[in-house]
């Protein structure tokens, strides 16, 4: 099992292709924006020569899905993805506003498929459990894979931090106790892979994490 890392556009979101031996992969959180990006995530997978067979998102921020549009349409996939997200598609403009991006630009995508935590995303020899942690975003979702023991966090969790609970439909309630439900009940050797930034372990942000940590 290989994990290739690309951080993408201004907010340095984490763009995720996961593959093993058999040559299927999946790609989490296509967020590349300029020419370069999306030529530099393309060119990975062909000269790989990996068959995408998922095309998923954790949640549908606007810096995470720059580049799905984009990859549906090389591949011919459906973006897959959580209902309670599905809300923020419809204001994509405003958030681009705010951030100072160019509102004059349609990245919004189509949700092909609803996903909750009775789906499991099967490719290759892998399988990704999928965990349902609203706080960052309603519809956020970790994706986990026991066999490999690391999981794909979005903005849940990052390397001593955590997702901003103060956009719509945040809540640090539901987050903190998502973290602590879920997560944190994963083995402490768990990679946890973020939307932004380094990797971490569940066992180092239990111990460390000023946020949601603290275990003695």
């Amino acid at each position: 099992m290989k994990i290739k890392t690309f951080e993408f556009n201004p907010l340095g979101v984490n763009t995720y292709i996961l593959y093993d031996e058999t040559g299927e992969c999946v790609v989490i959180d296509a967020s590349c924006f300029f020419p370069d990006e999306r030529e530099l995530l393309l060119n990975f997978i062909l000269n790989n020569n990996l068959i995408v067979k998922h095309l998923i998102n954790t949640h549908l921020h606007f810096d995470h899905i720059f580049g799905v549009n984009f990859m549906a349409s090389q591949f011919g996939l459906e973006l897959q993805a959580h209902k309670d997200d599905e809300f923020l598609l419809t204001n994509i403009a405003d958030q681009l506003q705010m951030f100072g991006f160019n509102s004059n630009v349609d990245y919004k995508p189509e949700i092909g498929n609803y996903l909750t935590e009775k789906d499991t995303i099967a490719f290759g020899n892998q399988q990704l459990k999928i965990m349902h942690i609203p706080g960052h975003s309603p519809g956020s979702i970790v994706f986990y894979n026991e066999k490999e023991k690391f999981a794909v966090a979005g903005d849940v969790l990052f390397n001593g931090s955590i997702g901003r609970t103060d956009l719509p439909g945040g809540s640090f309630e539901q987050l903190y106790n998502g973290i602590q439900t879920k997560l944190f009940t994963l083995p402490a050797e768990t990679e946890i892979y973020p939307g932004h930034g380094p990797k971490t372990t569940i066992g180092y942000e239990r111990k460390n994490n000023p946020f949601v940590g603290g275990e003695s």
